[in-house]
């Protein structure tokens, strides 16, 4: 079994090592709750989330080669006043993962850390939780309509990672789906 830790970090006001701001369209309050939480699936799931954990290297030299211009289309956000670009192509990221678009409404809690070895490597750790995953990666990777998310021109995901995480009943994990 091989074991991998990540340290992460706070970088700036929640930066992504490329300068953008990370997790804007998170949703707050209840519907954080909501989003992150199953509601409705029924005793023995209704109170779980699941988790999804994946490390994002950078290749930060292709990323510095782009114009702005170009860094902001590939994000669908301008750097400097983090405000999304209403003419983004198709491939930006935002237009990629907007959790409004989906059929359902797939939205997520996210707080992805920046981190870096030491040794010129680095990225983002992306941690969500969330009901389903599924339709955003289904977008990113272009299997709806062919267009792959711009982020794939400097980044790749190396590891994935998901987790069930059980609902608690009077203080204990509930285990009734798997008959335990």
């Amino acid at each position: 079994m091989r074991v991998q830790a990540v340290d992460g970090f706070r970088h700036g006001t929640g930066l992504d090592l490329t300068g953008y701001e990370d997790g804007t369209e998170n949703p707050q309050g209840p519907d954080a709750l909501a989003a992150a939480v199953v509601k409705g699936a029924g005793p023995g799931l209704d109170g779980a989330s699941f988790a999804a954990v994946q490390q994002w290297p950078h290749d930060f030299d292709r990323f510095d080669a782009m114009s702005p211009g170009e860094q902001d289309n590939t994000i669908g956000r301008r750097k400097h006043d983090n405000e999304e670009l209403d003419e983004a192509p198709t491939s930006a990221h935002v237009k990629r993962t907007a959790q409004e678009d989906f059929e359902p409404a797939a939205f997520i809690l996210r707080r992805s850390m920046p981190w870096s070895d030491g040794q010129g490597r680095g990225g983002l750790q992306f941690v969500a939780f969330g009901r389903t995953f599924e339709a955003q990666l289904r977008r990113m990777i272009g299997a709806e309509d062919g267009t792959q998310d711009a982020l794939f021109r400097f980044t790749r995901p190396i590891s994935g990672s998901y987790f069930w995480c059980p609902p608690l009943h009077d203080g204990y994990f509930d285990l009734q789906v798997l008959g335990v």
